[in-house]
């Protein structure tokens, strides 16, 4: 976004041509010939709205909402069947990035018993495809997640002056929440799903899985949850996830093995091996994400140095046993003897990206909205200052940071070339010029 946004930009639009006529989308495909799958997975269409309102706010390039972008068509999935492979045929109809959203928003939002959304098979964690394949399992991060994709979807239609839809988005999320606040607390933390037959996964009746990152993640990331219950819940996940040691994030613990819930494919991976129960980089980077949201500078950049690759290979013997590029971001880090620590697959994760907006913005704090930026630092209280150089266009912006008052956070004042802004808002400009920026935090 900040350093490459047209390849944001072309990617929106690479990936509104995945998705089907009634809403749906490619789970993945292969270009250039479009050959992919066809499932019952339940998060991926609402990425589509979520990357496009962060796109827009950041950038200001509206113009992305109007560009047109055929649908594609296959046989619908059969009542008994999961998935379909095969090449799609382009549709004779064509919609805008914004219908393609609005289309995704509706598709996705199917509720069950609990009014919470449908798991499908699979949500972001693809190896859960059992827990809701007869269409009855719900999914509490499903909830979070399409929670925050309808309140930030709100501001997209309110700003083309669609009121009506700003207005359906914000009703749905408000349905979302108490029917969250109502069915997915566990007591000490949120619940991961609902099985078909209402078995609760992610609670501590559980034998396996009993805690999951993503829910208490994700009910910070939201900023709807009750505020009470999502700092014990993260307290929880930081208590019991959390292995200083061993330089990683579990997922959730503990991992399937012997145990009776069968949420499908996952438990056939080793426990402790990839998303069963070892270090999914994805969820990892979302749960120090929320930890910096909660305004704990410290555990922030601690949690944050944990998962950052290079720190797993700053000797000779930690290189060895980590095993994969120490330079790239890996998948997955394995969370059980013998392989305690080392890395699994790399050069094809997100979770890059969400490492590198962590620690930009969620830690350093930096905001940029459309021709703007802003601060919302959230550093250790040891730290005295820091410095970022950002460039905008032929525009160079010094940005010097003062936490001489060991505040971590907040904002005391903004300077900008010697005048005080009393919004403490940057305006960018692409004048060939180096603009100095103070920052005082506190």
């Amino acid at each position: 976004m900040h350093s490459a946004p047209n390849e944001t930009r072309s990617q929106i639009l690479r990936a509104a041509g995945g998705q089907f006529t009634e809403g749906d989308v490619q789970h993945w495909w292969h270009p250039p010939s479009g050959v992919g799958v066809r499932t019952r997975m339940t998060d991926d269409l609402y990425f589509l709205p979520f990357v496009v309102h962060h796109y827009v706010s950041i950038t200001g390039d509206a113009h992305l909402l109007d560009e047109r972008v055929p649908f594609i068509a296959s046989p619908l999935l059969k009542e008994d069947q999961e998935e379909d492979f095969g090449v799609p045929v382009l549709s004779e109809g064509a919609g805008t990035v914004y219908e393609h959203c609005v289309r995704a928003l509706e598709h996705g939002f199917r509720l069950g018993r609990h009014g919470l959304p449908l798991m499908g098979t699979g949500d972001w964690n693809d190896g859960m495809n059992k827990v809701g394949a007869e269409g009855k399992g719900e999914s509490v991060w499903n909830g979070w997640f399409f929670l925050t994709v309808l309140n930030s979807f709100a501001m997209t239609a309110s700003s083309r002056g669609d009121e009506g839809r700003a207005k359906w988005c914000l009703e749905r999320a408000e349905e979302l929440r108490a029917a969250l606040e109502a069915h997915a607390w566990d007591g000490a933390w949120y619940r991961r799903a609902y099985f078909d037959d209402g078995t609760p996964l992610g609670s501590s009746s559980n034998d396996e899985c009993q805690i999951d990152a993503i829910p208490q993640a994700w009910a910070v990331i939201s900023g709807s949850a009750d505020e009470e219950r999502a700092s014990k819940a993260m307290s929880a996940a930081y208590q019991k996830l959390v292995r200083r040691q061993d330089k990683l994030i579990q997922l959730f613990d503990p991992p399937f093995d012997r145990g009776s819930l069968q949420p499908g494919y996952i438990k056939g991976y080793v426990p402790g091996i990839r998303e069963n129960g070892g270090q999914y980089t994805h969820a990892a980077a979302w749960f120090v994400l929320a930890s910096a949201l909660q305004g704990d500078g410290d555990r922030a950049l601690e949690l944050w140095s944990l998962i950052n690759p290079i720190n797993h290979a700053s000797t000779q013997r930690d290189a060895e046993h980590y095993m994969v590029e120490p330079y790239v971001v890996s998948a997955d880090v394995y969370g059980a003897p013998p392989h305690t620590g080392r890395g699994g697959w790399t050069w094809y994760t997100g979770s890059a990206a969400w490492l590198y907006r962590v620690a930009l913005e969620a830690i350093l704090g930096l905001r940029r909205r459309d021709q703007t930026l802003r601060f919302e630092p959230c550093v250790p209280a040891s730290w005295s200052g820091y410095e970022l150089s950002y460039k905008h266009g032929s525009a160079t912006y010094r940005i010097r940071f003062d936490n001489s008052k060991k505040a971590g956070r907040g904002v005391r004042s903004v300077i900008l070339d010697g005048t005080v802004l009393a919004e403490g808002i940057i305006p960018l400009s692409d004048d060939g010029l180096t603009h100095d920026v103070r920052v005082a935090i506190g």
